[in-house]
């Protein structure tokens, strides 16, 4: 378990502006950052290759990644308003933290960072 996870302001911004964007479909984006001996530090976002998007899904085929050791995991938006992962989320979970963006999608009491096994991580913000 990782003791601490920090995101960039500009990526909690992202996260939101991308997640209404994308509304009434979920979007998917990937995680960028490092892993520090404190933590993980979350730097920016990058939209994954052949992303697909619906109403209640989306996804991206894993062997299209490049091997690219600072992708940490993934974010992904719940138009349906829930800040809980689904069975479907745990068992497509990739890297080592997953984000989900409940609507409204308006401030990072929107956001939920999770674990392997489902458990909400506390994170902080760098201003």
């Amino acid at each position: 378990m990782t003791k601490k996870i920090i995101f960039k302001a500009s990526v909690i911004d992202s996260l939101l502006s991308y997640a209404q964007n994308s509304y009434p479909d979920e979007g998917i984006l990937l995680l960028r950052g490092k892993v520090r001996k404190y933590g993980i530090e979350v730097e920016n976002v990058i939209l994954p290759p052949f992303a697909i998007h619906g109403r209640g899904f989306s996804s991206f085929p894993l062997h299209t990644l490049p091997l690219d050791l600072s992708i940490l995991g993934t974010a992904h938006s719940h138009p349906s308003g829930t800040l809980q992962p689904s069975v479907g989320d745990l068992n497509n979970f990739y890297g080592r933290i997953m984000i989900i963006i409940a609507y409204p999608y308006k401030s990072e009491d929107d956001i939920g960072v999770f674990d392997r096994e489902g458990n909400m991580v506390k994170f902080s913000i760098i201003r």
